[in-house]
């Protein structure tokens, strides 16, 4: 199904056109919004990297039981080069074909990476939060920026992620004896939703079952027979 997305900016720009990009759109991002309805389309996205090409994922699946619904697979070649803050810039056009493919509108984004936890407030689920005016959600696994304590080793446990006094995110135990994922707003949802939101979706592993999906499809794994199979480009 065709996504709609604004017309915000180009994808194929320098590193100092992309990080004034990211100074740009962070007065755009809303830090408030509610948790998705019951049967609500949840599409988890994540990419993987084959040399010179990406492999983008979209997963959807219905809230809160977790049924796939849909899925699409796509391979676009990479032009943007790796530099750490600007991951948007490298892997969201790859996302946005994925998207662009899939059979069902998302509702809400769920990315494996970071939404305001990052330096200029603008990691790649916020970025795609802002791009598609779409509420998002990162959940990554691992720190990009910030400082915090180590959440208590149950399910559910979670401690407040900082830069200085500003809260960016929070660090969460999904399950016990895993390391924590890093939960953050990526546009259009409170913290705390989020983090209700990512826990909701966690069904016996580290990672909530829409960026888990998708990062095992991203990766080249079968995906489960409940879904339509991926299309590539």
């Amino acid at each position: 199904m065709p996504i709609q997305t604004l017309p915000i900016h180009p994808w194929n720009v320098s590193p100092e056109e992309a990080v004034a990009i990211q100074h740009r759109l962070r007065s755009l991002v809303m830090r408030e919004g509610p948790m998705p309805e019951p049967g609500a389309i949840i599409v988890g996205v994540d990419v993987g990297f084959r040399g010179d090409v990406a492999r983008a994922a979209a997963v959807a699946v219905r809230f809160p039981d977790l049924t796939p619904l849909s899925q699409a697979v796509v391979e676009v070649p990479v032009t943007f080069p790796y530099i750490p803050g600007l991951l948007a810039f490298r892997e969201a056009p790859a996302i946005l074909a994925a998207l662009d493919r899939l059979e069902l509108a998302p509702q809400l984004l769920m990315v494996d990476g970071h939404g305001i936890s990052h330096p200029r407030r603008m990691g790649i689920a916020t970025h795609l939060g802002v791009y598609l005016d779409l509420p998002s959600i990162g959940c990554a696994k691992s720190k990009l920026w910030g400082r915090y304590e180590m959440p208590p080793d149950e399910p559910g446990a979670w401690t407040l992620l900082r830069d200085g006094e500003e809260v960016i995110g929070a660090v969460l135990r999904t399950q016990a004896g895993t390391s924590p994922v890093f939960v953050s707003i990526g546009h259009r949802i409170s913290l705390e939703n989020a983090i209700a939101t990512v826990m909701a979706c966690v069904r016996g592993h580290r990672l909530p079952e829409p960026t888990r999906l998708a990062h095992l499809a991203a990766g080249g794994a079968d995906m489960v027979s409940s879904a339509r199979q991926p299309r590539l480009l």
